[in-house]
């Protein structure tokens, strides 16, 4: 299961009511698509519920996520920061194996838990907005 922070919730439904959205009919899409530099890339869209969806309310509010995307997602947190330099809705997820520098891009954690990268050398690299 995804969790929703309460500052995610209460952004959410701020950006939806601004976007003249009703809450009632569309909500935050989390998509889990191959790229990136780190080889899979986070995806976030105003969107409706499509058949087969997780669908995860909060004060109000829906986040919605494919089959297909909930192996990369189930256990995480979407939070929403708002710090001086860099502000939204941000993942922390636990099947992440490392993350690029731009926070939007991951590796996986492979089935025996070992990463493919050093993470001496690589983790948190930055990708200079290379995708």
């Amino acid at each position: 299961m995804i969790q929703v922070t309460d500052s995610a919730a209460s952004h959410l439904l701020a950006l939806l009511k601004s976007n003249d959205y009703s809450p009632e009919e569309k909500g935050l899409r989390l998509l889990v698509e191959r790229g990136g530099c780190a080889g899979m890339s986070y995806s976030m869209q105003i969107a409706s519920e499509s058949p087969g969806d997780d669908v995860i309310e909060k004060e109000g509010v829906k986040v919605f996520v494919d089959r297909e995307s909930l192996e990369y997602l189930d256990g995480c947190q979407l939070d929403y920061v708002d710090a001086l330099n860099d502000s939204g809705f941000k993942i922390e997820n636990p099947n992440a194996a490392r993350s690029c520098g731009c926070g939007t891009s991951f590796e996986p954690v492979k089935a025996d838990g070992k990463p493919e990268y050093n993470p001496e050398t690589m983790d948190g690299e930055d990708c200079k907005g290379s995708q």
